[in-house]
């Protein structure tokens, strides 16, 4: 009798399994559509690859009824990266792999980040993101109409120049300086005795050829894939001064018509493209040190009382812009980053 109970309820377990998968299949189906992506940095870059990564997973998972289009080097902006978050924001962009420097026009939060010197390592990054500071950071994002998924990393940003070693602050004085444009960046460099001058980085590498300014910022994997010592990049110093995490993020109207599943989708992927660049990007980080080292670039690093120079610099930098960013904010990441 056991057997014979068994047998008749299998068939209608099948039929209930198998009308699932096809109501599953149905709710990516009825709404099969492609979503655009932008990021500053192509996929010669691990920034580029992280939104490629993204991409790759989405349309394997929806069996290709979701798909993810990359459009890199700020093609939806016209190349103008300050202005992603607002495309993203008002609608022009679906989704994004964005820059933390790059969206802090619009979200002071951000500007957490490039507090100089607040994060030594990728510990204190790691436990930032992840702690009380992250979730109050995603929060202000999705306030103002994007909605936060997952961290990635362009990692710490070191600084190079053409004129010679740079291992204390006198050593910035007078020097022209490319930065983004943040006036946080100003700030910071202007403290440092520099001359920050701002500009996009398809005007920063002629500048660096013609002598226009002396020097720029980025992380190691910029400078290295971007092969920025061919512009007259002799030396670097790194210092960590800041770090720049990557968000992967989507319009809230736009994601307010996913399907629950898509949604889900997107978000588990975001985590796991996030995840892997990290891990790459910190992977390869010694080998970008080594390759730029074997072509003949001075790469100098700190020792702690040298480091300590640079932080007593720009002390007032941090008192200036904590307020700006929020006390609670700053307090949670100091916390976590002390707790270590």
């Amino acid at each position: 009798m056991q057997l014979t109970r068994f047998s008749s309820r299998a068939p209608a377990r099948l039929a209930l399994t198998f009308a699932s998968v096809v109501l599953i299949g149905a709710s990516f189906g009825a709404q099969a559509r492609e979503l655009s992506v932008s990021t500053v940095l192509s996929d010669a870059f691990p920034w580029g690859q992280a939104a490629q990564k993204w991409a790759d997973l989405v349309e394997e998972r929806s069996g290709g009824d979701l798909t993810l289009r990359v459009y890199p080097n700020s093609q939806l902006v016209n190349g103008d990266q300050t202005r992603e978050f607002s495309a993203m924001r008002s609608g022009l962009i679906d989704l994004a792999v964005g820059s933390t420097i790059n969206w802090s026009p619009q979200v002071p939060e951000l500007n957490l980040f490039s507090l100089p010197f607040l994060m030594p390592d990728e510990d204190a990054v790691d436990a930032v993101t992840g702690g009380e500071a992250g979730r109050l950071i995603f929060e202000a994002i999705e306030s103002r109409g994007v909605v936060p998924l997952a961290w990635g990393e362009n990692g710490f940003r070191q600084i190079s120049n053409s004129q010679g070693v740079i291992d204390e602050p006198a050593d910035l004085e007078g020097l022209k300086i490319r930065v983004v444009g943040s006036p946080l960046f100003q700030d910071t460099f202007t403290a440092l005795g520099a001359n920050p001058t701002q500009m996009s980085w398809a005007d920063a590498k002629p500048a660096l050829t013609t002598g226009a300014v002396d020097g720029q910022e980025n992380p190691l994997s910029v400078f290295d894939v971007a092969r920025i010592d061919q512009v007259g990049q002799a030396y670097v110093t790194q210092w960590n001064y800041m770090n720049d995490p990557l968000i992967f993020a989507a319009n809230q109207q736009v994601w307010g018509t996913l399907s629950e599943q898509e949604q889900t989708l997107l978000r588990e992927t975001a985590l796991e493209a996030g995840a892997w660049e990290i891990s790459m990007t910190r992977e390869q980080e010694s080998e970008r040190q080594a390759a730029i080292e074997e072509r003949g670039v001075t790469v100098t690093d700190l020792s702690e009382e040298q480091h300590q120079a640079f932080v007593e610099a720009t002390e007032s930098v941090q008192e200036k812009w904590v307020p700006r960013i929020g006390e609670d904010i700053v307090e949670a990441a100091r916390n976590a980053i002390e707790a270590l």
